[in-house]
């Protein structure tokens, strides 16, 4: 299927009442797992690893332990009640429980039930952003005073494919609010999908599957750089006007490839660029790179964050950060904390903590 391109842009999404992010959160395991040390196993020929390194949750890790701790810092930097956040959405494509919500047990680990609206997200790697997008809406209607959206994924990949070498685990948490309370005032938010199948996983599946080279175009950089685009045109902005940029990033090449379509440098994307140190983190991908921009970033900084999510979208998102930022960043673990909190594994105890080994 062609994604349509000759349909005309409509204007970026603004919500009724200025809203911003009031609290932000990272996590990344420690567990690391060199490419090297794939490429060791499976001698595939492959001349190399897409990334460094990858992280890897632990045995009892999964999104909803990770979720909680990036929630925790979020609700430390925003400093409020967690019974006023009335809505608490978890995006990612490897939740725990096939019937059973990830973000109930978020809601009431944080202290955010009863009177809350909880809902799991999916939509591959966007899905984070997706949840971001729900919280906006939410607290830009009047509906709710506060919203939890979350990214959040653990390292998945069938052995030996190319999968393997990125899948990786952590993401991010962001708390919405009032504009005047927030670290970083949301200006506003684009999407762009079409029915692209670059990346899938069945029912009863184990492990995902994709189509090699079709995941690049027309899959990510048309839906990325389409969205990117129209949300800079609909602010009447370029690449010039931002200080940082980040995109969602399965490996290193592709979003640096995607920011110099958009017109954006290496020195914009270089703070928010992870992915050869931690993989790709999927539904958290472009979450988790804001967060690291968001910890160095000075009031008045302008960002723009662009995620893509297999099957195909993007979501984009231009913030701007105010004094607030400065204040409060220092309340909770910074994402470097976490990155630099590293302990490397070789490739059996990866199998084990990952059950790539199956017994039964």
């Amino acid at each position: 299927m062609t994604p349509q391109t000759d349909q005309p842009a409509l204007p970026p999404m603004k919500p009724d009442r200025e809203v911003g992010i009031v609290g932000y959160g990272a996590y990344v395991p420690r567990y690391r797992l060199p490419g090297a040390e794939i490429s060791r196993i499976w001698k595939d020929g492959m001349g190399g690893s897409p990334v460094a390194e990858k992280s890897l949750p632990g045995l009892d890790e999964d999104v909803v332990t990770m979720s909680i701790e990036a929630a925790r810092n979020a609700l430390a930097r925003a400093d409020i009640d967690p019974s006023q956040i009335r809505a608490v959405w978890v995006g990612s494509e490897s939740h725990p429980y096939a019937v059973k919500p990830s973000s109930t047990i978020v809601a009431e680990a944080i202290g955010a039930v009863p009177a809350t609206l909880a809902a799991d997200m999916e939509f591959a790697c966007k899905a984070g952003s997706e949840a971001m997008q729900a919280a906006i809406g939410m607290v830009g209607s009047g509906m709710a005073p506060y919203a939890l959206g979350i990214g959040m994924d653990t390292a998945q990949g069938r052995p030996g494919d190319a999968l393997e070498y990125t899948a990786a685990a952590g993401g991010a948490a962001y708390l919405i609010g009032p504009a005047g309370e927030s670290l970083a005032v949301i200006e506003a938010t684009y999407s762009f999908v079409t029915d692209t199948p670059d990346f899938w996983r069945r029912a009863q599946a184990i492990y995902p599957s994709h189509g090699e080279r079709f995941t690049g175009e027309p899959a990510y950089f048309h839906h990325i750089t389409s969205a990117g685009k129209a949300l800079m045109d609909g602010l009447g902005a370029k690449a010039a006007d931002f200080d940082y940029a980040v995109f969602h990033q399965p490996n290193v090449k592709f979003p640096q490839r995607a920011a110099k379509m958009l017109g954006f440098t290496g020195e914009q994307i270089e703070v928010g660029l992870l992915s050869n140190r931690i993989g790709n983190t999927y539904a958290g991908a472009a979450l988790i790179g804001l967060t690291a921009i968001l910890d160095q970033a000075k009031p008045g900084d302008r960002i723009l964050m662009v995620s893509f999510g297999s099957g195909a979208g993007s979501d984009a998102m231009a913030v701007r950060a105010t004094d607030l930022l400065a204040e409060r960043r220092d309340r909770a673990p910074k994402t470097e904390d976490y990155i630099a909190r590293r302990t490397e594994v070789d490739y059996a105890v990866y199998a084990r903590y990952r059950g790539k080994l199956r017994t039964k």
